[in-house]
C-alpha cells in the first residue's frame, strides 16, 4: 500500500518528468581493435561505486558506431535494467553505456539528484521486477511506469541536503566501524606472534618457571616414542634437525622443531568418481575446500568401505589438524582441526598432533600465525601449492606442555574477545543499513524536511512541463 503524500506533491509516472531515456549496446568482441580506444564504455561490473571514474573497457570511435552504444554527459544518472538491478550511479566522466543500462535524463521538473535517492531507495522494488530464467532484467515500460512522489521542486532540493546531510554522519560512523574491524584483524595477527615469541605468557611463565619442563627434553620424548612406535615397521629414519640459524631467540626453555620431528603427517587421496560405490558411505572425507581455519565436525561428502580401500587416503584420529596445500583463492595455507574421525584429499596435509600430549590447538594456532609464510612457500609452478615435503619442515617453536595449553587458552580469550567487538560492528553496520532506508522512506513520503507553503506545487509544475511538451511538439 503506498503512503499518503502532502497536499503539495503529486504521484506521477517516471516517464512524465523524463526528458529523455537513453539505452545502449556493446561492439563487436569479436574486433579486437574496437576495445583498443579512450572512450569509456560502462558495464554493470563497473558501478561498484556511486561516482565511477573509470570502466573495465575503452573502445573507439569506429567501435562506437559500429554498434548501438552511446556516450552520455557526465553525471548523467545511469540504472542497470539488466544484471546488477537496482543499481544507480552518477559518473564523473563521459561515457559509453552497454545494453543492460539506461541513462535517464530528468526534465525540469525533477532535480537530478533526488531521482538518483528516489531510485536508490526503490532498489528492492527494482530488483523484484526482475524476469528472466538465467539473468533478472526490467522491461524499458516497466522504468517508464514507475510511480514517483514527485515533491516541489524547491522541496526536493531540501531533501536531498537533508539526506545528504544524514547520509554522510552515517558514512562516518560506518567508516570508523570499519577501521576498528581493520584494526582487530591486525590485533589478531600481533596476538598470534606474541604467542609464538613467547611474549604473550611472559608474565605466566615467569611464575611458574619451577615447574615447566625444557622443550629439549619434551623433544627429546617425542622422538623417542616415536622411534619406540615404528618397531616392526623397517628401518627407521629420523627426522632432520632444522636448521635453525637464522631464527630468532626464543624464551628460556623453549626449542624450535621440525613438524616432522613431533608428528607423522599424511597426504591423503581421493576414491574413483568413475565407480559411484565409492560415494555415499559412511566415513567422512575432507576436500581441501572445507579447510578453512575451522573445526571439522561433518564434511561434504563421505566414502564407503570400498571407496576407503581403493585409494591411499587414511582416516586420522580426533584431534588431527589438516592444512590445505592446494586450493582455490584463499584456501592454501589454511588449517582446521578435526573433531570427528575422517580422511582427506590429496590436496591437505594432515598432521596427527593428537598422537602426542600437544594440545592440537596449539599447532592450529601456529599455523593460522605463519598463514602468509605457508603461501608464498607454495607459490611457483602453473598451480601454486605446498607439498608433504614442505610442510614437514615447517619448524614450530617448541615451549612446555603446560605453557602450550595456556597460549591456546589467552589466544582464544583473546580472540573471543575480538569476535564479540566484530559482532557488535556488524550489528552497528546492520542498523545503520536500515537507517539509511527508514530515511529514504520519510524523505519520499513528505515527512524528511517540512513543507513551505511558498513552493510552487508540483501540480502546477508537473502542469507546466506538460504544456511545454504539447507546444513543443506542435507543427
Amino acid at each position: 500500500m503506498e503512503r499518503s503524500l502532502p497536499e503539495s506533491w503529486v504521484r506521477t509516472e517516471l516517464s512524465e518528468v523524463l526528458d529523455d531515456i537513453v539505452g545502449g549496446g556493446t561492439p563487436s568482441k569479436e574486433i579486437s581493435e574496437y576495445f583498443q580506444g579512450d572512450i569509456p564504455l560502462m558495464t554493470v561490473k563497473d558501478m561498484r561505486v556511486s561516482r565511477p571514474s573509470e570502466t573495465g573497457f575503452n573502445i573507439t570511435q569506429q567501435a562506437l558506431k559500429s554498434s548501438s552504444s552511446k556516450i552520455v554527459p557526465a553525471d548523467t544518472v545511469i540504472i542497470a535494467t539488466r544484471m546488477g538491478l537496482g543499481k544507480v550511479v552518477r559518473p564523473v566522466m563521459s561515457t559509453a553505456i552497454n545494453q543492460d543500462l539506461k541513462a535517464l535524463f530528468p526534465s525540469e521538473a525533477l532535480d537530478k539528484s533526488y531521482l538518483e535517492q528516489w531510485l536508490l531507495s526503490i532498489a528492492g522494488k527494482i530488483e523484484a521486477m526482475g524476469t528472466g530464467t538465467t539473468v533478472k532484467g526490467v522491461r524499458l515500460n516497466q522504468i517508464r511506469g514507475l510511480q514517483v512522489p514527485l515533491a516541489p521542486f524547491e522541496e526536493q532540493r531540501r531533501i536531498v541536503e537533508k539526506i545528504e546531510t544524514l547520509f554522510s554522519q552515517l558514512d562516518a560512523g560506518e567508516a570508523a566501524l570499519r577501521r576498528v574491524a581493520t584494526l582487530l584483524a591486525r590485533y589478531r595477527q600481533s596476538v598470534l606472534k606474541a604467542a609464538v615469541t613467547g611474549a604473550l605468557t611472559a608474565d605466566w611463565r615467569a611464575q611458574n618457571a619451577h615447574r615447566l619442563e625444557h622443550g629439549r627434553d619434551l623433544l627429546a620424548r617425542i622422538l623417542q616414542a616415536r622411534r619406540e612406535n615404528w618397531q616392526g615397521r623397517g628401518k627407521y629414519q629420523e627426522p632432520v634437525a632444522p636448521d635453525t640459524s637464522d631464527l630468532p631467540e626464543l624464551p628460556n626453555k623453549w626449542v624450535w622443531a621440525s613438524l616432522e620431528q613431533l608428528f607423522d603427517v599424511y597426504g591423503g587421496a581421493t576414491p574413483s568418481r568413475r565407480d559411484p560405490t565409492n560415494w555415499g558411505g559412511t566415513i567422512p572425507w575432507v576436500s581441501s575446500g572445507e579447510v578453512a581455519f575451522c573445526r571439522i565436525k561433518q564434511t561434504t561428502e563421505k566414502i564407503s568401505q570400498s571407496g576407503y580401500e581403493s585409494c591411499s587416503t587414511k582416516i586420522h584420529p580426533v584431534g588431527t589438524i589438516l592444512l590445505a596445500m592446494i586450493g582455490e583463492g584463499k584456501t592454501r595455507g589454511q588449517a582446521a582441526i578435526l573433531d570427528i574421525p575422517a580422511c582427506n584429499n590429496q590436496n591437505a596435509a594432515a598432521i596427527r598432533v593428537s598422537e602426542t600430549k600437544i594440545p592440537s590447538e596449539f599447532v592450529y594456532y601456529y599455523l593460522m600465525g605463519r598463514y602468509e609464510q605457508s603461501r608464498k612457500e607454495g607459490q611457483g609452478g602453473n598451480q601454486p601449492a605446498l607439498n608433504g615435503a614442505k610442510v614437514k619442515g615447517f619448524v614450530m617453536p617448541l615451549p612446555s606442555i603446560d605453557e602450550m595449553w595456556e597460549i591456546a587458552n589467552q589466544i582464544e580469550i583473546a580472540f573471543d574477545a575480538a569476535a564479540a567487538t566484530e559482532a557488535t560492528i556488524g550489528l552497528e553496520l546492520t542498523r545503520s543499513a536500515a537507517l539509511r532506508q527508514s530515511i529514504l522512506k520519510d524523505a519520499f513520503s513528505g515527512k524528511l524536511v517540512p513543507q513551505d507553503p511558498g513552493d510552487e506545487p508540483a501540480a502546477d509544475l508537473l502542469a507546466r512541463v506538460r504544456a511545454g511538451r504539447a507546444t513543443a511538439s506542435r507543427p
